[in-house]
């Protein structure tokens, strides 16, 4: 029953993070790496679980924000129109 649940949970993740987009992906892994380190570091200095799970909290929400951040923006380089008139993309460029 326990394996069962196990892998129940990791599909259910799977298919979670399966309908992100590149930037709830990268905001993702921001957050990871953030609750990572941020319960890591809670431990470390508090010694209590309690102090782990603030500085996982903490840590996530950093994590999250500063991934958003700095993500690669794009700038629109070669604008065409459709037969409605209405403007879309053809090519971009990165900005950092």
């Amino acid at each position: 029953m326990r394996k069962m649940f196990s892998v129940a949970a990791i599909a259910a993740v799977a298919m979670t993070l399966g309908a992100c987009t590149a930037r709830e992906e990268r905001a993702a892994g921001g957050a990871a790496i953030g609750a990572v380190a941020g319960g890591l570091i809670g431990a470390a200095v508090t010694g209590r679980a309690g102090g782990a799970l603030a500085g996982a909290a903490i840590g996530a929400v950093g994590g999250a924000v500063v991934a958003d951040a700095t993500r690669p923006q794009r700038e629109c380089v070669r604008v065409r129109y459709d037969a409605y008139g209405n403007a879309y993309c053809t090519r971009y460029r990165r900005v950092y």
